[in-house]
C-alpha cells in the first residue's frame, strides 16, 4: 500500500529525516515510537503533503502511484487520511457541512459511478457514526473543534475516518491529552475501521498504552531521523520498560 524508500526530508535546509525505507502492506497496522525531535511528526506530515517540509532524497509509492507527485488533496482523494496531533478549529463551518463536502469531494473521485448521498441521508451515516463513537450528535452542529475538549477533538478525528473510510490513516500522537475512557474510545474507533481487510494505519505515539487497544503488526523505533530498530507489538512494550536510552547513546 505505501512503500518509501530511502526517504530525506529537510525542514528550513535542515535535515529532520535521515533516509527511511518504510513498506506498509494493506490491512497492516504500523506503530513508530521514539523520543520528542526525532522526526516522526515530520514523517507523516510530510507525507500528506504539508508544504513546509521538502523531500531532498528518496521516493514514496501509495496505491502503486508516485505520491510525492501529488498534492494534499489528491493524496486524500487517493485515500490518505492525517489525524493530526493537534486539530485545528475551523471558525464559521459546522462539523456536518465541513464532513459532508469532504465526502462529497472523496467519494466523486474515489467511486464516480456512485451516487453521492443527500443531506438526510448523509445525516444518517453522520449520527450512526456518532453513536458508536459516543459522541453527542449535537456537535455535529458546531463549529469544527470550536469549545471541544481535547478528547473530543481526538473523537472527530476518528469520526472523519468513520465518514470518509481512508485506505491509510496516519495518526500523529492521536493519544497524547486523552483520558483512559477517551483513549479506548479512540482506540474502538479505529478497530472497527480495521475489520475492512483493506485498512491500514501508521500510528505515531511516544507511549505504548494506546498499543495496548490498537495491536500493531509491526513497530519501529524512531531516533534522529531514522528507524533504528523494528519488532512485532510485543517490541512496543520492551520500549515501554526499557526507554530510549541505548539508542540515543549509540
Amino acid at each position: 500500500m505505501l512503500n518509501a524508500h530511502n526517504l530525506h526530508i529537510s525542514v528550513d535546509d535542515k535535515e529532520i529525516v535521515k533516509g527511511i525505507d518504510l513498506n506498509i502492506e494493506e490491512g497492516q497496522i504500523h506503530a513508530i515510537m521514539g523520543p520528542n525531535g526525532s522526526g516522526k511528526s515530520t514523517l507523516v506530515s510530510t507525507l500528506m503533503g504539508h508544504p513546509g517540509y521538502t523531500v531532498t532524497a528518496g521516493s514514496v509509492e501509495f496505491m502503486g502511484k508516485d505520491l510525492l507527485a501529488q498534492a494534499p488533496h489528491e493524496r486524500a482523494q487517493a485515500g490518505l487520511f492525517l489525524a493530526f496531533q493537534y486539530p485545528k478549529e475551523i471558525a464559521g463551518v459546522t462539523l456536518r457541512s465541513f464532513l459532508f463536502a469532504a465526502y462529497k469531494a472523496q467519494m466523486k473521485v474515489r467511486n464516480p459511478e456512485m451516487k453521492v448521498s443527500s443531506p438526510i441521508k448523509f445525516k444518517a451515516l453522520l449520527e450512526g457514526a456518532m453513536k458508536s463513537l459516543k459522541m453527542d450528535t449535537a456537535f455535529a452542529e458546531r463549529f469544527v473543534n470550536q469549545g471541544f475538549s481535547g478528547g473530543e477533538k481526538k473523537k472527530a478525528e476518528v469520526l472523519q475516518m468513520h465518514i470518509l473510510q481512508p485506505s491509510l490513516a496516519l495518526m500523529d500522537e492521536t493519544d497524547s491529552g486523552l483520558d483512559v475512557d477517551a483513549l479506548k474510545i479512540v482506540a474502538d474507533g479505529v478497530n472497527a475501521l480495521k475489520e475492512r481487510s483493506d485498512f491500514s494505519a501508521l500510528v505515531v505515539t511516544h507511549y505504548a498504552r494506546i498499543l495496548d487497544h490498537i495491536h500493531p503488526d509491526h513497530v519501529h523505533v524512531m531516533v534522529d531521523g531514522k528507524i533504528v530498530e523494528s519488532g512485532g507489538k510485543e517490541f512496543a512494550q520492551q520500549l515501554e520498560e526499557g526507554g530510549y536510552e541505548k539508542y540515543l547513546q549509540s
